[in-house]
């Protein structure tokens, strides 16, 4: 079953942790290794701040497209990992594993894998 480990911190959370040099970087690459080693990883970003994001809408067939996220929230989403693990307990343990975990909120959310348009992916 695939599992979206969605990572979301509050700005002033991550403070302590910035640069990132601080540890930080050593400790994401052991848990990406430990992960891709077991099998599980199946993909892994992260995104830019949300100052460089743009949020595109169609209403009245019209294009609107604004800077930022959609929505203005205390957490904002840095990136995911998407695991294939055999039950949601296996992907909570993931979650609770990552480093952010510390200080932001990790998102478990499963996939859907049985859409039509699937079929282009999957080939």
């Amino acid at each position: 079953m695939h599992y979206a480990l969605l990572i979301y911190s509050a700005p002033e959370a991550r403070a302590p942790y910035e640069p990132a040099g601080d540890g930080v970087f050593p400790d994401w690459v052991t848990y990406t290794q430990a992960m891709k080693d077991s099998g599980a990883l199946v993909a892994a970003e992260q995104l830019q701040e949300t100052d460089t994001a743009t949020t595109v809408r169609l209403r009245g067939g019209e294009r609107l497209l604004t800077d930022g996220p959609f929505v203005e929230t205390k957490e904002h989403l840095l990136g995911f990992y998407l695991v294939d693990v055999p039950d949601l307990d296996t992907a909570i343990d993931w979650a609770a594993r990552m480093p952010l975990v510390r200080f932001g909120t990790i998102e478990v959310r499963p996939v859907i894998r049985n859409l039509p348009w699937r079929a282009v992916l999957d080939g």
